[in-house]
């Protein structure tokens, strides 16, 4: 490969990094806290940062982190499994209704989204539905294992959350390809466990570190070294969360096709052509000749010939991909955008009235709720589209025409 394609930063006391953001923007603190990340003594040959990049907690967000005999939970993240599913359907354009309002409510029917406080959350299941019921009972022996070595894993949103949306930069779209055909596609994880299952493994970490005198440039590098108790419960809680998120998109995939059934008369079929494909998440791989955890945070596998989906924000175009292979990346790619600002920064700068522009010709919300997700808050997806032009070939360009946000 040619090293044009990438540029390189040699830390101090550290693994180089490589990274495919020629031009793209990176936030200062981004590279600092991918240096600090670099410095960890059990990193592997390098690290990988893709385009999307910015900052995240303990490490940032677009980058592929190789690690021999240790795990970072953080770097996992505690949105564990996030990914995104699509499915390409038999309808054009042509059959799409003009007013798309009928589509969007049938779909924020059938599928549990957003969040309210207290008992009565409309973003999970007061009554799981029998299919719900069905893939959590594949689920529940193995979470059940987990919660006898980790009893506060027990009190969890699990089944009720499990073919749920969530919030934040969550979605269900309709889109429209470059020959006008019509796809479904969503942007979900692991949920309310998922999270717990983050959040109680990474404060575990930290006070593993403090216990054994570890001192580390941030907290939330704190690691569980590979032959210990917390890292084999760790690896079996995330593998768990990873498969309850894979399953969740699934679940939630065939609701919103349900859905949209039953507001179009025009039977149409809607196959899965997209991999279900995690962007948060760690897997035993093999690389430069060693077998190592590969953790990708707001990153995508993109062996060669691997399918992938790259969303763009809000208004703004979505990619199906196919992997290149390209080794020196571990064979990934970006997880969308990436954002340029925070949600709070956005919601200062923008309006209503911002949003509304923003997202003219597509049937979703625009209100205060969601400025934090105004396309604006967001890198030029096409610029990080060329920026790893290396990394992934285009197999189809999405434009959403309906979008559900959390």
């Amino acid at each position: 490969m040619n090293q044009e394609n990438y540029e390189v930063i040699q830390p101090a006391d550290g693994r180089h990094i490589k990274l495919w953001t020629r031009g793209v923007p990176v936030e200062d603190d981004a590279k600092t806290q991918v240096c600090n990340l670099a410095r960890l003594p059990f990193i592997f040959s390098h690290l990988a940062v893709m385009p999307d990049v910015h900052l995240g907690k303990g490490s940032t967000i677009g980058s592929v982190i190789p690690t021999l005999g240790a795990v970072i939970p953080a770097a996992v993240g505690v949105d564990i499994g996030c990914g995104m599913i699509a499915a390409r359907t038999s309808l054009s354009a042509a059959d799409l209704p003009d007013n798309l309002a009928g589509w969007r409510a049938a779909i924020e029917k059938a599928v549990p989204h957003g969040r309210t406080p207290g008992n009565r959350d409309r973003g999970a299941w007061s009554n799981p539905p029998a299919d719900v019921d069905a893939v959590w009972a594949e689920l529940e022996p193995d979470f059940r294992r987990i919660v006898e070595k980790h009893p506060k894993l027990a009190r969890t949103n699990n089944r009720n959350h499990l073919g749920t949306l969530g919030t934040g930069n969550h979605f269900i779209e309709v889109c429209l390809d470059e020959a006008d055909k019509v796809w479904l596609m969503l942007h979900s994880g692991s949920r309310g466990v998922g999270n717990a299952i983050g959040s109680y493994f990474i404060e575990l970490a930290k006070e593993d570190m403090r216990r054994y005198f570890i001192n580390l440039p941030d907290a939330d590098l704190a690691y569980f070294p590979q032959g210990t108790e917390h890292f084999r419960d760790y690896v079996e809680a995330v593998e768990w969360a990873q498969s309850y998120a894979r399953l969740n998109r699934a679940l939630m995939m065939k609701h919103v096709v349900e859905a949209v059934r039953g507001v179009m008369a025009k039977p149409f079929e809607a196959e899965v052509e997209a991999v279900n494909c995690h962007h948060n998440y760690v897997q035993r791989e093999h690389h430069f000749g060693k077998n190592i955890l590969v953790t990708r945070k707001g990153a995508v596998s993109a062996r060669d010939g691997e399918l992938g989906i790259i969303p763009g924000s809000m208004g703004a175009r979505s990619y199906i991909v196919r992997g290149k292979g390209e080794e020196q990346s571990f064979c990934s790619c970006s997880h969308g955008a990436g954002r340029m600002m925070s949600r709070s920064e956005a919601k200062r700068r923008f309006t209503v009235a911002d949003q509304a522009r923003a997202t003219e010709g597509v049937e979703c919300r625009k209100d205060a709720e969601v400025i934090d997700e105004i396309p604006m808050a967001y890198k030029d997806i096409d610029a990080v589209m060329r920026a790893q032009a290396d990394l992934v070939e285009i197999v189809h360009t999405l434009k959403q025409v309906v979008c559900v946000k959390g």
